[in-house]
């Protein structure tokens, strides 16, 4: 139970990017994260780089519709800074999603560390 509460971010930050492609109708984004996210009951090393990229692109996702929404709203004289913190928080967020991996539990869960080596 406590490795789902610590995947928590990385979950957060999959749903949120899910909704995003889900609203723009970018089916096979929606998939693939859906899918990533099944991924994670995997016990594989692999799963964890695959989600690390996941969280990297989904940050970088978040950066770019930030900028054109932005700019947007800069092109028609409307406010566009309270917009810029917020997608900018939430890129921020789901990049640093993918330093739990680094934590000793799920370290463990997905072959990091031996758990043998605990005595």
């Amino acid at each position: 139970m406590m490795q789902i509460v610590r995947l928590l971010p990385v979950i957060l930050s999959g749903v949120l990017v899910g909704a995003h492609f889900l609203r723009n109708q970018q089916w096979l984004a929606v998939a693939i994260t859906v899918a990533v996210l099944g991924l994670l009951l995997l016990r594989r090393k692999w799963v964890v780089y695959l989600a690390q990229a996941g969280l990297v692109l989904a940050s970088l996702e978040w950066v770019g519709t930030g900028m054109q929404l932005v700019q947007y709203r800069q092109s028609m004289g409307l406010p566009w800074t309270r917009l810029a913190l917020i997608l900018g928080g939430v890129a921020l967020f789901t990049l640093l999603a993918a330093l739990v991996f680094r934590l000793p539990l799920l370290r463990r869960r997905y072959g990091f560390i031996d758990s043998q080596a605990d005595g």
